[in-house]
Formats: C-alpha cells, structure tokens, sequence
C-alpha cells in the first residue's frame, strides 16, 4: 500500500500539470486562429474574385510536403506513446526535414531567393504582394517555430526523456504542428486555386 501511495503521489502533479498545459495549449491555438482567419478576411476583402499568377506547382508541392510532414510527426507521437524511441527519433527528424524542406520552397522559390531574375511577386506590388508575403511569411514563421520545437523534443528524446507514460511535449508540439499545416490547408486554395487569374502590375 505504501508503494501504491507513493506512486499516486508522484503521480498526481505531473497529471495535473498536463491537464493545465493542455488547456494553455489550446487556448494560444484559438488566439493563433484570430490571427490566421484575419490574414484570410484580408485576402478576401483585397483581392476579392481575383489572385496573381501564383507557381501552381510549387503551391501543391508546399502543401504535399506539410501533409506528408504531418504524417511523420504523427508517427513520432504513437511511437514515443510506445515506448519505441527509436522510430519517434527518426520520425521527428523525418518532420523536421520536411518542414525545413516547406521552408525552401517558400523563401527560395515563393519569394524568389533561388531564382536568377528575383521573384515573380514582390512585396512592393500592391494588395497581391502584400498578401502574399505576409500570409506565407507569416505561416512560414510558424513553420520554423515548429520546427526549432521538434529539434528540441528530438535532442531531449535522444537523451532519454519521455516515455508512454510522460510524453506531453511530444504530444504538445505534434499538436502544434498539426495546427500549422491545417491552416496552411486554407492558405493553399486561398493563394493559389481561388479566384481568377489578374496580373500584379492590373
């Protein structure tokens, strides 16, 4: 009984500070939400039935890799709820490639930093560069918090923290992630598929 005692004991804060994380969790993805849906109104209200002529290619390879990415990171959580680290470390690090791999895509060709004659769209032109760069530069920030995130669980797992029975920052930072590639589900059409096609310079 007292062995029983003691483990409840042991227990009981750890619980309850989970139950209080999650809550805080949640509540900065609501306010995180205001802030996506506002960037959203904005597109809508500037660019009304319209878009730029936006690389549709690279629009559907960004959101293939967030999906996928998604996936992995997926994985890394069942695996660490099972006490198999070695595919939570190879599943995080799977994520963390893939998003840094979202992330090049989006400065070195979205933006036009790997490409010869600049970018297509420049921040400068009017409501569709201001739009544009400031919804992919905004999720982009977003991405890479995510990704510096999973670094961090990844280098704490490799050092032997977590468990199936203690694993809330894994399970905090898939939340996150999975947050972050949903609202690039809605930026994707919203940037690339909706709306007819206007030059930027029109």
């Amino acid at each position: 009984m007292a062995v029983l005692h003691s483990v409840h004991e042991h227990d009981l804060p750890y619980a309850r500070r989970e139950r209080v994380n999650r809550w805080g969790l949640w509540l900065f993805l609501i306010s995180e939400s205001f802030m996506f849906a506002g960037l959203l109104a904005a597109r809508f209200y500037l660019w009304g039935g319209t878009r730029p002529p936006l690389d549709q290619t690279l629009g559907l390879l960004l959101t293939s890799i967030l999906l996928v990415s998604s996936f992995f990171m997926n994985r890394a959580e069942v695996a660490i709820a099972h006490d198999d680290r070695p595919e939570f470390l190879r599943s995080a690090m799977l994520t963390v490639v893939l998003g840094t791999a979202f992330l090049v895509g989006v400065v070195g060709w979205e933006w036009g930093l790997f490409l010869p004659d600049g970018p297509h769209l420049r921040p400068t032109d009017g409501a569709f560069g201001a739009v544009v760069y400031g919804l992919t530069g905004f999720h982009a920030f977003h991405v890479l918090t995510g990704v510096l995130a999973i670094l961090a669980v990844w280098h704490l797992g490799r050092r032997g923290h977590f468990s199936a029975r203690q694993h809330w920052g894994v399970e905090a930072v898939a939340v996150y992630w999975h947050f972050v590639d949903l609202v690039w589900v809605f930026f994707y059409p919203a940037l690339y598929l909706i709306g007819q096609v206007v030059a930027a310079g029109h």
